[in-house]
Formats: C-alpha cells, structure tokens, sequence
C-alpha cells in the first residue's frame, strides 16, 4: 500500500503540483489554449454574442437530434465546473501565489474559453446514436472518429480514466467534502449525511440526462446566483476597498508580494503556476468531461453547442472565482489570523523542535504562556498566534505537544496542560487556507449586516458538491457504455451511487490523489486528440459563420 501512495504522489506532483518547475499538464492546456484561440482568431470574443444568442433558445428546433436543449447543456456542465474549485480553488491560489494568481486565473479562463470551444464542437461533430435514440459523444468518440481505428487505443484509456475519476474525484470526493462540513459546522454524523446526499444524488441520476438536465436547469442558477448575491453585498459594503483590491490584483501579478504574515511566496513563478494552475481545475477547459455533457444538445450545428461551452470559463472564473477572490482580497482575510478553535493533530500543522530539545521521555514541543517555548507549530508554513486553553481566549496554553518524528515531518500523539490533564483542541490564531478562508472571508464581509455570513458558503458547498456529483455521475456512465456497451449504464450508475455513500463515511487522502492523477491522464489524452484535430476544428467553424443562420421557423 505505502508503494502504491509513493506512486500516486510522484504522478500527481509531477502532472499538476510542482510550480517551480510549472506542472507538465498546466504548460500543455495552456499552450493548445494560446495556439488554438490564435488559429481560431480569437473565437471567444467573435463567438461570445452568437453563444448568448443560442443559449437563449433562439435557434432551439425540438425535432434537432439530441436529449436536452442547449440551456440545460450549458448547466449541466456548469454543475460540474462550479464548485469546490470556485470555493477553495481561488483561496488556495490566493495563500500560495499571493492576490496576483487571479490574474492569472483571468488568462487561463480567457485562452480555457476557445478551448471548450474546440472540445465540445468535436464531440458534437463525432457523437452517437444509442438503441434508445439517445445520444453519446465526448472524446472517446472525436478520438476513435475522427482520428481512425488506430487510434482507438488513446479513446479506450480516455473512457477509462474518465470512469475512474467520475467515481473518485467526481463523486467521492464530493461526498466526503460535504459530509466533513456538516459535521464541523453542525455535528451531523458523516453517514447520516452519506446517506440523505446519496439518496439525493441516486434519484436525479437514476432518470437519465434528461432529469439530470431538469434538475441543472432550476439548481445550478439558484446556487449561482446566491452565491454571487451573497458576494455583491460584501463588495458593495466594502466598495472602498474594490479598486485597490483590483490594483493589488494586476500589480501583484506581474511584482508578487509576500503578505505581512508571509503568505503568498513573493516569487513570481509561484503567481503565475498556482493562479493557471488552479484556473484549469476550476473551469475544468481540455479536461475532456464537459464535452460529454454538451454532446447531449439538441442541434444540427455542432458550432452552436460549442460557442455555449464557451461561455463556461466566463461564468465559472471571470464571474464566480472574481468574486471569491474580491471577497477575500477586499476584506483583507487573505493575510490575517483567524481566532478559531484548532485540533493539533490535523495534517494542515506541522511542527519543527529546535537542536538539541529532544530529551529522554521523548519528543515534545513545550508552551508557556501559549508561547511555544522549542520550537515552532505552524498552520499551513506560517507560525500560529497565541494558543489558549478556552474559546473565550482568556487562558494561555502551558503544557506540551507530545509528538513522534516521521519520514514525513512529526505526527502528534497528545496535548497535555501542566498539570497533566489531556486536552482535545487548543484555540488560538491561523492563517487560513482553502474554503475556511472563503468561509470567513464572507464571515468578516457580512459581519455589519448578520453574523454568520460564512454560512452561505457552506450551504454553497453544500449545493455545488451535490450538483457535480449529479454531472459526473453522466460523465461516468458514458465512458462506461463506451467501454462495456449500452447496458453497463444502469450497473454503473448503481455502483456510483455505492461509492458516493462510501466516500462520505471514509477517509479520502489517497483516493483523491489517485483521482487527480486520473483528472491528469483524461487530460493528456485529450490535448493530444485536440492538437491532431485542430485542423478539422478550423474548417468546421470556417464552414459554419460563411453560411446565414435563421432560426427553424424562418
């Protein structure tokens, strides 16, 4: 097992986390996206106004091929795309690479947009028909297709790392997100909320795409929306701090920064590889997952569903990832401590002991008066503030942190006062990371309004979790059918349900690595696909604005 985790480590720092050396899969997406947006002649600004025309129904014809309208398409995949990533994606760019990484996340959303464009035309240009009249398409389809027999085999690995990570990343991870929330915030038993989500998720996915397109249609633009709203209101109560948030934003960008507290590096290739980094995960552009969804679409044209898909990276990060980082930017949670109450043993601490401190009883790292006295506890790399004993943060901490050294750093084995008596949490303050700083940047930006206001956030996280799983569920049958034939559908559909209920109750830290590194091989196999097919992208659009629309009743 312990081999197994090193190989998952290795594959998933070497495909998306080593910014120093800018991660292989973020340098491929982002060169097909700069490559194919110059081909296309900047296809996300010609296309942008046609896309809105065709999202707004005005070319819909029900008797088109297809299973959903061009709107529930769109939705569909925005389920997928929003989500946790609009969430802790824009904060942790934001810890690590500083306020300047949403730039960046503003460029990749921009070369992501003719990206989508591409993919999600292809599927629809090469998709199905089932024995059902149904559709399927994605890449599986534009690679066997539309590259040739001999390229089946690249079509096969894509159909099966797409049905992996639909079960892991997509769905599991979904589970456990949201099942770890509600029980920080409201003490529910993970299972009880394993449970209600997988009952939740298996009576939308069990009807097929055309209730999961239903459902899309009314969930995903109320969680958007709400979400949005929610940000507005802090924006507008802080709107002195907009402007200078968006100078701090593009200035540090391009002359990174470190915050006061030392967060963002201050190195401007820690900037530019968290913020495209990050931007890739959020609107998920050449991941290959949200042309299947599009692949559904009613429609003759296959241009038409991909000048929608564009609008995707618009939404997901121009719109949705700006306010986050706005928020936390604006209201300065970015580079502050948060008083809360911490576990010493959460894998987010790690802890140093200075030479020399080890002594015979054993390794521990001693306080006094909340003060570590030798060496240093540290949330996220940067040093915690004063510990205390009680959440009224009125009794310093003087006692130990009994610790045990590993290969990884030091694993914590209790907390103990003075006097002995073991203690469970220490309170005190943390930088924060991920969606806890989300949560309490929208908790400091509503605080002159309601207490409370990080609540949205986890209602949020709450919707989009339930609202990816519900996509991914799609993704994954159809790689499934892909691979086993039609009626494998039913089957897979069964398991994933199983799965989401499984990775509520259980801890998920090698199954997301391994999802990740799945997440990475649907997208190296479909870059390639994009690169050989990019001539056949350019003649097809070529094709299609030569010739005069009309709408089908005209």
């Amino acid at each position: 097992m312990q081999a197994f985790e090193r190989i998952i480590d290795f594959l998933e720092n070497l495909i998306w986390n080593t910014p120093e050396a800018f991660p292989v899969m973020v340098g491929l997406l982002l060169s097909f996206g700069i490559y194919i947006t110059f081909r296309l002649g900047f296809i996300q600004v010609s296309g942008f106004r046609h896309g809105l025309k065709v999202v707004t129904g005005f070319y819909d014809d029900p008797e088109d091929e297809g299973d959903i309208n061009h709107f529930q398409a769109l939705t569909t995949a925005l389920s997928a795309t929003v989500g946790i990533g609009n969430i802790a994606g824009v904060a942790l760019a934001i810890h690590y690479g500083g306020p300047g990484a949403l730039f960046w996340m503003w460029v990749t959303a921009v070369f992501g947009m003719a990206i989508k464009y591409t993919e999600v035309t292809l599927a629809q240009e090469y998709r199905d028909t089932n024995p059902d009249g149904s559709v399927s398409g994605g890449p599986m389809y534009y690679i066997e297709r539309g590259l040739g027999a001999n390229w089946k085999w690249l079509a096969v690995a894509f159909a099966i790392s797409a049905a992996i990570c639909a079960f892991l990343t997509g769905n599991a991870v979904q589970a456990n997100t949201v099942a770890d929330v509600m029980h920080s915030d409201f003490q529910i038993p993970v299972w009880i909320t394993g449970l209600i989500t997988a009952s939740l998720v298996a009576a939308v996915i069990l009807g097929g795409i055309k209730r999961i397109g239903r459902v899309t249609a009314r969930l995903v633009p109320f969680m958007g929306v709400l979400y949005v709203f929610g940000a507005l209101i802090i924006l507008f109560l802080n709107y002195d701090a907009v402007i200078p948030s968006l100078q701090m934003i593009v200035g540090y960008a391009f002359n990174p920064q470190a915050g006061a507290l030392g967060v963002g590096s201050g190195a401007l290739i820690f900037t530019l590889s968290y913020g495209v980094q990050r931007g890739i995960f959020s609107n998920e552009a050449g991941q290959g997952s949200a042309p299947i969804a599009h692949s559904a679409a009613k429609t003759d044209e296959p241009v038409r569903e991909g000048v929608v898909a564009l609008l995707e990276p618009f939404i997901d990060t121009l719109v949705i990832c700006t306010m986050t980082g706005l928020v936390i930017v604006s209201t300065g949670a970015w580079d502050m401590q948060h008083k809360t109450a911490v576990s010493p043993a959460a894998g987010s601490f790690t802890y140093s002991l200075s030479e020399g401190s080890v002594n015979t009883e054993g390794d521990a790292l001693y306080f006094s008066e909340g003060v570590p006295e030798n060496g240093t506890m540290e949330h996220y790399n940067i040093p915690v503030d004063t510990m205390y004993t009680d959440d009224s943060y009125s009794t310093p901490f003087t006692g130990r942190i009994e610790l045990t050294e590993t290969q990884e750093g030091y694993s914590v084995d209790g907390v103990y006062s003075k006097d002995g008596a073991q203690l469970t949490a220490l309170f005190g303050g943390i930088v924060e990371n991920g969606a806890p700083l989300t949560i309490r940047a929208f908790e400091i930006g509503l605080q002159p309004l309601f207490p409370g206001g990080g609540y949205i956030v986890t209602f949020a996280v709450l919707l989009f979790a339930i609202s990816t799983s519900i996509s991914w569920s799609y993704y994954g049958d159809r790689a499934a059918q892909y691979l086993f034939g039609f009626d494998s559908i039913f089957w897979y559909r069964l398991a994933f349900v199983g799965m989401h209920f499984f990775g509520a109750v259980v801890t998920l830290t090698t199954i997301w690595a391994f999802g990740d590194v799945m997440l990475g091989l649907m997208a190296f196999f479909n870059i390639i696909a994009l690169f050989a097919l990019s001539g056949k992208i350019y003649q097809i659009t070529q094709d299609y604005f030569s010739r005069e629309h009309r709408t089908p009743d005209s």
